[in-house]
């Protein structure tokens, strides 16, 4: 395989609320043309205020309700709002920070607060074992390591109750600094991307059986809650573009019109080194990646940046087709010159030898997990999610190799909560693809017949989620539980 071909397999808070989007009913019949605006500037994500006047310290609030918006012009859709916000506020945090962030919870349903990628302790994790009942809150609490430097974002995780609660609007980029970044002379964008799909009532439309079994279909893709939104910049202009797929099942090839990208970051922060002239990059549900854009020289330029499809049917149920996500368009003022990038970003040691293997196969059965009208089962080593139950154990400390086999018929997006972990290589049939380069990430898109092997390392005690990411499987039955023991 070609290294080019593997980087393609490796790998919205605004001043007020969502503003455009595209949809259609429950039978994808579109809403009426002239509904559904498009082209408004890109916003600015909000950014939570820190409350807290003690240096080294954040501390903040986060109130999870349910809220109107002006979605389709002349109509109401009732979404769930982070502080009054759908995406909710970006939040801002910094390396050797103690975090201190209460949700309270308006909802009329449990709900919880999972920081994703970041390496918190479990019990601060969000996970659905841990639910902070309707009408309650709870305290989150943790400290932030030197290293942890990153694109991360914030969901919720009640079991059952994920994907419903994060495509009615529960999500929002989370960013961590360092404070010898070797990138924050660039000026820096956010692009959160997330998908909305509306009844004929201009209603938030319910997953149906095919997006139970398959993942959610026939949304329209967003980016910083506008549909299509416009971002003006000088000429030769170069820009970070952190970039999160908060979808709840979309894998899509990033390509911008007339542009090569050049890759820095992954899920867990800054590569070794720059790579450039990247045609398109791969990006799964849950995952992050940070790119550097030198913008065309050219003035009163328009370029579009796309959303490739990557499968293109998923089980002769779903299927997925190329989407415009944004217009980049350059100013009519003269050119800048772009900025260099230095040649090395950090320092990315391997995590060493493994002194353990643990094998996790993703296997597909029908007359399982029925309860949502699907048919299909997605299951980890041959079992359905048990609260109650620990399927993997590990040791605090041990570098271990994980099997992923994918032994279905569609690509899933796999999760592993609390630590970041390195992608080692790529099985198709019989042939190993060692990966290209050395990143932190906490998710890896496994396609279908594929198998990855990671090196991955847990460094506190307690139980761990592992599931799919398709937000519609990890709620039915595709998500397993990993006990960190002492060493």
């Amino acid at each position: 395989m070609k290294r080019r071909q593997f980087l393609s397999t490796a790998l919205l808070g605004a001043s007020g609320l969502l503003s455009s989007c595209g949809g259609g009913d429950d039978t994808g019949t579109p809403l009426p043309d002239g509904t559904l605006p498009e082209g408004a500037p890109l916003r600015a994500l909000d950014v939570l205020p820190n409350e807290s006047a003690v240096a080294g310290e954040f501390r903040a609030t986060l109130t999870a309700a349910p809220g109107p918006a002006s979605v389709v012009s002349g109509r109401t859709t009732d979404l769930f709002l982070y502080n009054g916000m759908s995406p909710g506020p970006q939040i801002d945090l910094r390396e050797g920070q103690h975090v201190r962030i209460r949700l309270d919870n308006q909802l009329s349903d449990d709900t919880t607060i999972h920081w994703h990628g970041l390496p918190v302790p479990p019990d601060q994790d969000g996970n659905p074992m841990d639910p902070v009942a309707a009408g309650t809150s709870r305290l989150y609490e943790y400290e932030l390591p030197t290293g942890s430097a990153g694109t991360y974002w914030y969901h919720p995780h009640p079991h059952d109750k994920t994907a419903t609660q994060v495509i009615r609007g529960l999500a929002a980029p989370l960013i961590v600094r360092a404070n010898d970044d070797p990138l924050a002379h660039l000026p820096e964008v956010t692009l959160f991307i997330t998908g909305l799909r509306l009844d004929s009532a201009s209603a938030i439309s319910p997953d149906d059986a095919v997006d139970w079994n398959v993942g959610r279909q026939r949304e329209v893709l967003m980016v910083n809650g506008g549909r299509m939104p416009v971002h003006t910049v000088t000429p030769g202009t170069s820009q970070r573009w952190r970039i999160v797929n908060a979808t709840a099942a979309r894998h899509f090839r990033l390509a911008l019109d007339g542009h090569t990208l050049t890759l820095v970051g992954t899920d867990g922060g800054l590569l070794e080194a720059p790579i450039a002239n990247l045609p398109e990059i791969l990006v799964g549900p849950a995952q992050r990646v940070e790119v550097v854009v030198n913008v065309n020289s050219t003035p009163g330029a328009s370029f579009v940046l796309r959303a490739l499809k990557f499968e293109a049917d998923f089980l002769g149920q779903g299927s997925y087709a190329d989407e415009s996500l944004l217009t980049l368009a350059t100013s009519t003022a003269p050119a800048v010159a772009p900025s260099p990038l230095p040649a090395t970003l950090r320092a990315l040691p391997d995590l060493g030898d493994p002194s353990a293997q643990q094998r996790v196969v993703l296997s597909a059965v029908q007359g399982m997990c029925t309860r949502n009208g699907s048919t299909i089962a997605f299951l980890i080593n041959g079992e359905i999610f048990d609260p109650a139950r620990v399927d993997l154990v590990t040791t605090v400390g041990r570098v271990e190799l994980w099997e992923i086999v994918n032994n279905t018929g569609m690509a899933h997006p796999f999760h592993i909560h609390g630590t970041q972990f390195q992608l080692v290589s790529r099985k198709i049939s019989n042939v190993v693809t060692p990966a290209p380069y050395l990143a932190w990430i906490d998710t890896v898109v496994v396609p279908s017949h594929q198998t990855a092997t990671i090196k991955v390392q847990q460094l506190q005690p307690g139980k761990r989620m592992f599931h799919c990411h398709i937000l519609e499987h990890e709620d039915a039955c595709m998500m397993a539980i990993l006990e960190v023991r002492p060493a």
